[in-house]
């Protein structure tokens, strides 16, 4: 599996005070609620791990596979996105339509790697819906492109697998159960509001999955495999809880 910085700095800065704000108030529940020593940080990060998982387990028992997200109008559509990163936007990956290539890995049959202009001839999908962001804000979006179930079974992905694992320009990485992959709503999005996809939101495509927390929305993807061991993501393995569903 083709391998990207997983500590880019432009990532990693402003990631300390984040995981620090959420440990914090964590710990403070966890001593009310458990009597724990505060000191003993091994049995407080196993207890965390516990309830990230128990959280995990609950969500994925009541996601619906088929059940759909709020969808919108037209005049609904936020034109001027936030965008969200920590580096600005100029400094986003530019990626050039004749050097790309989305690499495939993993339980995939055919592991061929696909081109701008193949990605965008799929037949595409168009949603309106809202982008959640686990900072405290939400944009509603007109997103379009082909949906990643129909793309994973193009490829012959084993279906029965537990994982979707995706990597990026920028060296930020995610993954996402596999009935999330499935659901009809979770596209690569190639275009933002009948547009060509812009390079701050992701330029050639993102993973929009309305179903989900927007930092599970990975952009700039380079790479998709299916696995069934857990591949973690970039926040979640600084303590965010995994399924994240919105």
């Amino acid at each position: 599996m083709t391998g990207f910085m997983r500590d880019d700095p432009r990532l990693v800065g402003g990631v300390e005070r984040r995981v620090f704000l959420r440990q914090t108030l964590s710990l403070g529940a966890l001593t009310l609620l458990t009597g724990c020593d505060i000191s003993d940080q091994g049995g407080v990060q196993r207890v965390l791990r516990a309830m990230s998982a128990w959280n995990d387990r609950a969500q994925s028992l009541l996601f619906g596979g088929q059940r759909l997200a709020p969808t919108y109008r037209e005049q609904d559509v936020v034109r001027d996105f936030r965008y969200n990163a920590f580096f600005p936007a100029a400094a986003s990956p530019k990626l050039s339509a004749a050097e790309y290539r989305l690499e495939l890995s993993g339980l995939i049959a055919d592991k061929r790697a696909w081109s701008v202009a193949e990605l965008h001839a799929l037949p595409r999908e168009t949603q309106i819906t809202r982008h959640v962001c686990v900072e405290g804000w939400s944009m509603i979006g007109k997103w379009g492109g082909p949906r990643l179930g129909d793309f994973l079974r193009r490829v012959g992905a084993d279906l029965s697998a537990k994982y979707v694992g995706f990597e990026c320009a920028d060296g930020y990485y995610g993954s996402i159960d596999m009935p999330t992959a499935l659901h009809p709503q979770t596209v690569m999005a190639v275009t933002f509001a009948d547009q060509t996809l812009p390079t701050a939101y992701g330029y050639p495509f993102k993973i929009r999955i309305p179903t989900k927390l927007g930092f599970k929305n990975p952009k700039w993807v380079r790479l998709i495999y299916v696995t069934n061991r857990y591949p973690g993501g970039f926040w979640e393995d600084r303590g965010y809880n995994w399924f994240s569903g919105s």
